[in-house]
């Protein structure tokens, strides 16, 4: 019988989604208690992978095993919840039909990547800070260019192996927000201190947005125009496009089936 697992990590000091030789992954760690617990082999297949450091929010896993009843169900993903180490966390295990696969089921991703524009002790570890003036109309200008059916190559980190470069981007855009030790807790900051790029797609490459978000700051910094990421879409390569930024601050938050 085939189960969904939803599930949420910190990926600080993880490397990434995908099981790897010689280094902690999240699907290695939540397979491999998921086996102990199940007393068989368990193989997990996730929604996608993360880089390294990118944390995750409601996640969605699938395996199979023999049928276990709804309260067993809930008790094992307790119970894995309790063995896994604190940066990652069960919500919940669940029947799924047989046709399911967390990967090929999903018909979009979204990601939120993090930025602060004031040096702030209090977001280090979950947002990248860009010290310059950053002009936001053009960059949302430079973002809506990437919206549509386009091939991404040019923002996919070199040695994918992807069969395809081509993406369907959904949503794409700049928006500030106040984190809540600022509105709570009296943090002297202005709202244009923080911001976030949210962007939705079908699927994305491998370091696709991290690649898309440092290319949107040389746009904001005034080094390129709006229309440079229109041109890198139609005829550029990676080493064409911008700097990738850290993935610490970058979070995979929602997945659509």
């Amino acid at each position: 019988m085939r189960y969904k697992i939803r599930l949420s990590y910190n990926g600080r000091g993880l490397n990434g989604w995908q099981i790897q030789k010689n280094a902690e992954s999240v699907q290695g760690l939540v397979q491999k208690a998921l086996s102990t617990l199940l007393r068989s082999e368990i193989t997990l297949t996730g929604a996608g992978r993360t880089d390294s450091t990118v944390s995750a929010i409601n996640y969605v896993a699938n395996f199979d095993c023999e049928e276990i009843c709804s309260n067993d169900a809930t008790q094992i993903a307790y119970k894995l919840s309790a063995i896994l180490p604190k940066n990652i966390i069960i919500h919940e295990i669940s029947p799924a039909d047989i046709s399911f696969n967390a990967r090929f089921s999903a018909k979009a991703r979204e990601y939120h990547y993090f930025i602060h524009r004031k040096k702030d002790p209090f977001m280090e570890n979950f947002s990248y800070f860009c010290r310059y003036p950053l002009d936001t109309e053009a960059m949302n200008l430079a973002a809506s260019y990437l919206t549509g059916e386009h091939d991404f190559g040019c923002f996919e980190k070199t040695g994918g192996s992807n069969k395809t470069s081509i993406c369907t981007i959904f949503e794409a855009s700049w928006e500030y927000y106040t984190p809540v030790h600022v509105s709570l807790m009296g943090y002297e900051a202005s709202e244009s201190d923080y911001m976030f790029f949210r962007i939705k797609a079908n699927r994305f490459l491998r370091n696709m947005v991290r690649a898309i978000v440092g290319s949107l700051i040389e746009v904001g910094r005034g080094k390129r125009s709006p229309e440079w990421i229109n041109e890198l879409l139609r005829e550029g390569t990676r080493s064409d496009a911008g700097e990738s930024v850290p993935g610490n601050a970058l979070f995979l938050n929602d997945i659509e089936y």
